[in-house]
C-alpha cells in the first residue's frame, strides 16, 4: 500500500508541475466584455494568444496579456530545468468571473434617481502542457 500511495503522490506532484496558474481579482471592467476576449484565446498556444491580444482593439485584452504573461513566468518559475522553446504550452482554462458590483446614484430628470451599476470581474488562467503537438 505504500508504495502505491508514493506512486500516486508522485503523478501528482509531476501534474501539478506541468500547470500554472495566474489570476486577476477585481478587474474594473465588465465581465461581458472580458469574455469576449478570453474566448478568443481558450484553448490556443501561449505564443500565438499572445499576438492575438497584442493586435486586439479590445481594452480588456492588455489586461489580459499581461495576465497571460503573468501565468508564464509562473511556470518558468516552476519549471527551471524546462525552456519555454521545447514545449508546448497552451492555454487550458481561461474563465471570468463576477466581481462586486459598486452601485452608484446619477440624477434624472423631475426629480428621480437613476441606479448605476459599476461591475468589476475576476479573471483565472491555467496553462498547462500538451504531450503532443497538434496544429489548429
Amino acid at each position: 500500500m505504500g508504495a502505491r500511495k508514493r506512486q500516486m503522490a508522485e503523478r501528482l506532484k509531476t501534474e501539478k508541475n506541468s500547470k500554472a496558474i495566474a489570476k486577476l481579482n477585481d478587474c474594473p471592467s465588465s465581465p461581458r466584455k472580458m469574455r469576449l476576449v478570453a474566448d478568443m484565446i481558450r484553448g490556443m498556444e501561449v505564443n500565438r494568444a499572445m499576438d492575438i491580444l497584442r493586435y486586439s482593439k479590445k481594452e480588456a485584452s492588455s489586461k489580459l496579456s499581461k495576465l497571460v504573461k503573468s501565468a508564464i513566468n509562473n511556470w518558468e518559475a516552476k519549471n527551471e530545468s524546462l525552456r519555454l522553446d521545447e514545449v508546448y504550452l497552451y492555454i487550458k482554462e481561461i474563465f471570468v468571473n463576477q466581481g462586486r458590483t459598486l452601485k452608484r446614484s446619477r440624477p434624472f430628470p423631475r426629480g428621480r434617481m437613476g441606479r448605476i451599476r459599476k461591475r468589476s470581474n475576476h479573471v483565472t488562467v491555467v496553462l498547462d502542457i500538451k504531450t503532443e503537438k497538434t496544429e489548429e
